[in-house]
């Protein structure tokens, strides 16, 4: 059985869907970047995430090729810097990532990160999109529970349709509250880098004897191992880079990959849950 995702009452997606950091920065590799987005719609990972921030716009106008006679498969995110997120710059940004998206319309627009615009301008430049059909919801990325309490403390700010934040297996604190505080909201969480940010850290996740282990039992890869265990959780979609055709058919099998308790149980024993409150990880 697929995994979904309710977001904002309307919308049910796949619980795993199509990022794009690091997109749109190599010319070369552009065609099998559009190629990998266009393979994962027809997988059916219909959610593709991408930001005005990636490669300044390259990102956007990759998705933009790849959704070319698509669009009404795609369901698609971008987001907006935190210093164009006024109630006139807001406007103009939005209309840059559409001129490069090649629509005319978002399904959801973030707010990259919290910066010096007051969440309140933020919001009154949100709500003006919605009303000239640019985008069909909005929401934040980043955002800690308190800047979340924050957040739907002011007016209209109970209409945020998702936040987005780092979370993986090595960085769990956001089920210490935000996830908890989420789920009672019902605002959807959307991992960014599920399988961690490449380096190091991802390589002694993919090269942990136990992650080997239990991906070995279920036939499956550790990515694939890694991407069950963000989404395990109701109300997570991970939105994991997919610039090859091989790692976007990995990514959508992970959607019907069960962990079971004593998974879970050797997973926590390996790498510990939060057990206080942690800064918010971002990268």
């Amino acid at each position: 059985m697929v995994k979904s995702v309710r977001l904002s009452g309307d919308s049910v997606l796949p619980a795993i869907g199509q990022g794009t950091w690091y997109m749109g920065e190599n010319a070369s590799q552009r065609r099998q970047e559009v190629a990998a987005l266009q393979f994962g719609l027809d997988q059916g990972l219909t959610l593709i995430d991408t930001a005005e921030m990636y490669a300044e716009g390259g990102a956007e106008e990759v998705v933009g090729e790849a959704l070319q006679g698509r669009r009404d498969r795609a369901w698609l995110v971008s987001k907006v810097y935190p210093w164009n997120a006024g109630s006139v710059d807001a406007m103009a940004a939005c209309e840059r990532s559409l001129r490069r998206l090649k629509t005319d319309y978002l399904d959801l627009y973030l707010l990259h990160w919290r910066g010096n615009v007051p969440l309140e301008e933020t919001i009154t430049a949100m709500e003006s999109l919605q009303q000239s059909g640019k985008i069909l919801r909005w929401g934040v990325s980043n955002f800690d529970r308190d800047d979340m309490a924050e957040l739907l403390a002011e007016e209209g700010g109970h209409a945020c349709a998702a936040n987005q934040v780092l979370y993986h297996l090595a960085s769990r604190g956001i089920e210490y509250d935000l996830i908890p505080a989420c789920q009672q909201w019902q605002i959807p969480v959307m991992a960014y880098c599920p399988l961690a940010q490449g380096g190091r850290l991802r390589r002694e996740l993919m090269t942990h004897p136990l992650l080997q282990q239990i991906a070995q039992q279920k036939s499956i890869s550790v990515a694939q191992l890694l991407l069950a265990w963000v989404i395990r959780k109701d109300g997570v979609i991970a939105i994991p880079k997919a610039s090859s055709v091989q790692h976007v058919a990995e990514n959508a099998a992970a959607l019907e990959v069960v962990l079971n308790a004593e998974d879970l149980v050797l997973i926590n024993q390996a790498f510990p849950p939060p057990e206080s409150k942690m800064p918010l990880d971002v990268v």
